[in-house]
C-alpha cells in the first residue's frame, strides 16, 4: 500500500524553483532512498512534504489524505517524523532533555517516559548518557540521539536527511543498523543519503533526483546496474 505520494512537485526560495516536477512514491514499511547531485533539490523535497516551503504546483498525498501544506505539528500528529541533517541536537541539553523535546506536541495522555524507554530499547547505548549533555558524546552518539527524538510519537513514516553525514565509517555502519530496526519496528523509513552505495545497499526502492525533477526510479537490488548510476556514483566507466 502506498503510504506518501509525491505527484509532479515544483517549489523553491524568493521565486526561484528549485524542485521542477519532483515525483515519487514510498509504499507502507519500506526503506526508500534519493539519492542526487548536490543542488538536485533533494533537501528541498524534504522540507516541501514537510510543509516548510509551499509549492507551486503537484499534490503531496500521505495514507490517501492530501496533505499539501499542511504545518509541521499537524504533520507529526498524522505519523510524520522528520530528522534534520547532522547537528540537530542541542549540545547543552542532556540526552533525556533531547529526546523530551520530540514529544513536545503531544497531548496530555502521552507517555513520554515510556516513549523514553522504547527509544532506550533501539538505542540501549543512549541509556547511560540520559543525563549527560548531548554535546559531550561521539558524532555517531549524537546522530542516535536524533534518531531518537524522531522516534518519540512513535511515528509511521521517518524522514532523514542525511543520517551519516560526517561521520566514520563505523559510525556509518552502526546507523544503517539502526535505521534497519527502526523499520523492523514497522516504521517506513524515507531517507536522502548522499553514501550512495551504503544506502542503496540498506534500501528497497531508489529514486534519483537531478536538477529538481525525478529522473528515474527503481529497485536498490538493480539500480546499480544502471551505466548512468555507475558512471556518476560510482565512478565506473559506461564501457565497464
Amino acid at each position: 500500500m502506498t503510504l506518501l505520494s509525491v505527484e509532479d512537485v515544483h517549489a523553491g526560495y524568493d521565486g526561484f524553483l528549485v524542485l521542477r516536477g519532483a515525483s515519487l512514491t514510498v509504499d507502507d514499511e519500506e526503506i526508500v532512498c534519493v539519492i542526487g547531485p548536490n543542488g538536485a533539490g533533494k533537501s528541498t523535497l524534504f522540507k516541501t512534504v514537510y510543509g516548510l516551503l509551499s509549492p507551486n504546483r503537484g499534490t503531496i498525498t500521505y495514507d490517501g489524505e492530501d496533505i499539501t501544506s499542511r504545518s509541521q505539528k499537524q504533520l507529526l500528529k498524522s505519523g510524520i517524523s522528520y530528522v534534520l541533517q547532522r547537528n540537530a541536537a542541542f549540545p547543552d541539553m542532556t540526552v533525556r532533555d533531547n529526546l523530551e523535546l520530540g514529544a513536545y506536541v503531544a497531548g496530555s495522555t502521552h507517555d513520554t517516559d515510556a516513549a523514553i524507554e522504547d527509544v532506550f530499547d533501539i538505542f540501549p547505548a543512549l541509556q547511560e548518557y540520559a543525563d549527560t549533555p548531548a554535546g559531550n558524546l561521539s558524532g555517531g552518539q549524537q546522530q542516535m540521539v536524533e534518531l531518537g527524538r524522531g522516534m518519540m510519537l512513535d511515528p509511521d513514516l521517518l524522514m532523514l536527511d542525511e543520517p551519516t553525514a560526517g561521520l566514520a565509517p563505523k559510525a556509518i555502519d552502526m546507523i544503517f543498523e539502526k535505521i534497519e530496526d527502526i523499520n523492523a519496528r514497522g516504521v517506513t523509513i524515507l531517507m536522502i543519503e548522499q553514501n550512495v552505495k551504503t544506502g542503496v545497499k540498506h534500501s528497497d526502492h531508489v529514486f534519483v533526483l537531478e536538477n529538481g525533477s525525478t529522473r528515474f526510479d527503481g529497485d536498490a537490488e538493480k539500480i546499480l546496474e544502471r551505466p548512468e548510476i555507475r558512471e556518476a556514483y560510482l565512478k565506473v566507466d559506461r564501457g565497464q
